[in-house]
């Protein structure tokens, strides 16, 4: 249970990173913040490992580039559902997947290296 909440706790300093970073993503307030971390961990978590399976074909002829778009995408995705999470085009949310996801594996490498 300690190991889920620092991942979220990393996601959640990940998206306000990304926040204060891409101009086209924002949240209403603290607490959408906090939903949208742990929406966008659970997709990652379930879905995304489905849709890498579904595409892999076009990220092998791609040379993987193509994963950069569906993190976007994913990403775009989750703003659909959450209520005050609001990305303006799919470019903001490639960016700010992009970023989210960059910062993101710093903190988890740092978290991981630690436990060796």
């Amino acid at each position: 249970m300690g190991k889920f909440i620092l991942k979220w706790f990393i996601n959640f300093i990940s998206l306000l990173i990304v926040l204060y970073t891409v101009s086209g993503i924002k949240t209403a307030n603290i607490q959408t913040t906090i939903i949208a971390s742990l929406v966008l961990g659970l997709i990652n978590i379930f879905i995304r490992p489905i849709l890498l399976a579904l595409t892999l074909p076009i990220n092998i002829l791609s040379l993987g580039i193509s994963t950069l778009f569906l993190n976007g995408f994913i990403f775009y995705f989750a703003a659909k559902f959450i209520k005050g999470f609001i990305i303006t085009d799919f470019w903001a949310a490639f960016w700010g997947a992009l970023i989210f996801s960059i910062v993101s594996a710093l903190l988890n490498s740092l978290i991981n290296d630690d436990d060796k």
